[in-house]
């Protein structure tokens, strides 16, 4: 099995600067992407940013310029490096990666989410 947990959500203010992480631990063969996704209340779930292995990251047009996704493939690990936060960054962020499982299968997985809340 495979889990993605997330962390590094919280209350900033605008302006402010927040760094999310998500870890994929469990049984991992391959990763083909990973990216995070946002939810605000009564909205649909939007992607933010995505990253293949071996390839460019790709935003949303809301968040270009502001937010930063990286990898460290060594530790199964994305994160999004948030700067110039406003009150319409204020969501829940989802963890998404496709990758190889012990099934040996490409398979979709979500990370349980981290409220993020812009503040003043």
């Amino acid at each position: 099995q495979v889990q993605l947990v997330e962390s590094g959500g919280g209350l900033v203010q605008p302006g402010g600067s927040l760094r999310l992480s998500c870890v994929a631990s469990g049984t991992v063969f391959s990763i083909d992407h990973m990216a995070w996704h946002r939810q605000a209340p009564g909205k649909q779930r939007e992607l933010v940013a995505t990253i293949p292995t071996g390839g460019k990251p790709d935003y949303a047009d809301s968040v270009k310029g502001r937010f930063t996704i990286s990898r460290d493939n060594a530790k199964n690990t994305v994160y999004l490096q948030m700067n110039s936060l406003n009150t319409e960054d204020t969501a829940n962020y989802y963890c998404f990666a496709y990758l190889e499982d012990y099934t040996r299968r490409l398979r979709s997985y979500w990370g349980q989410g981290t409220q993020v809340t812009v503040s003043s």
